[in-house]
């Protein structure tokens, strides 16, 4: 079978499927598979699909079926211009948290020290670390496979040196001192509301990343409540939520007293994404 065919197959798979996505998703998978690009397809349609590929591209194809998500299936995901390993113990990293890195580097500068909570496979903290001098952040997961992830990934982007990666509840034990940043894109979804979820998103993705309980809220609290302890005056608080939960987690933060500049910043489709809050 030539590339052409094969990638038609594959999208007439995908389509029955119901994915909305499918002929992208098949060319993605396709050209992990042959090892090609974007412009293969148009130089060289009639290039030979081996059989070894073919066999490879049909078993993708069928997990793509089962709604497994892309990123999942070829093992890595694309964020901030950096590729990042994934694995089903990780959230998949969303276009929409770059928001959340955009907004902390333009108050992260040269060597501050970030504190990252619930940082699965890295991607925010080091990100920012890629993307600054001098900069170390102590990224936080309670998840031992997490953090197994997230540590993959420093090596691989050659950031081992600037990240140190715990495992612990949330926060670490005060002995590690204050920092200039913290910034966390805890589990934010309401219990209630996650088998009404896509199957990618609900069958797939970590339930322990995805749960805030029954309200959503309760990282946000703990946060609001015990940052303070592990900030220096001055420092900055970047927050991703849910596009419905700009004014409540704005609302825990000015309860505490303790925070201003509080902001709700949008998403490029208008949504509420960060807040953002300086500590007194």
């Amino acid at each position: 079978m030539n590339y052409k065919d094969c990638l038609e197959k594959g999208t007439e798979n995908l389509e029955r499927a119901g994915i909305t996505e499918a002929k992208l998703d098949a060319r993605l998978l396709l050209e992990y598979v042959c090892k090609t690009d974007h412009s293969t397809l148009f130089a060289h349609p009639d290039r030979t699909v081996t059989d070894g590929e073919e066999k490879l591209y049909d078993e993708f194809i069928a997990r793509r079926v089962k709604r497994e998500p892309v990123a999942y299936i070829l093992g890595n995901m694309g964020f901030m211009g950096l590729s990042f390993g994934v694995s089903r113990d990780v959230l998949i990293p969303e276009q929409d948290t770059e928001i959340l890195v955009e907004e902390t580097l333009r108050f992260c500068e040269d060597k501050m020290r970030v504190l990252d909570l619930c940082t699965g496979s890295g991607c925010i903290a080091l990100s920012i670390l890629n993307y600054t001098n001098e900069t170390k952040a102590l990224c936080t997961d309670i998840s031992e496979k997490a953090i197994s992830v997230a540590k993959k990934n420093a090596e691989k982007l050659g950031l081992s040196d600037r990240a140190e990666i715990i495992l612990t509840d949330l926060f670490p034990g005060k002995e590690v001192g204050k920092f200039d940043i913290l910034v966390s894109n805890p589990p934010y979804i309401r219990t209630d509301v996650i088998e009404s979820l896509a199957p990618e998103v609900r069958d797939y993705e970590p339930r322990l990343a995805l749960d805030g309980s029954e309200d959503g809220l309760v990282f946000y609290r703990k946060i609001a409540e015990e940052a303070g302890e592990y900030l220096y005056s001055g420092a900055y608080v970047f927050l991703e939520i849910g596009y419905d939960q700009g004014d409540e987690v704005k609302e825990l933060l000015e309860k505490q007293g303790k925070y201003h500049d509080i902001e709700v910043i949008k998403d490029y489709s208008g949504n509420d994404r960060v807040v953002r809050a300086c500590y007194y």
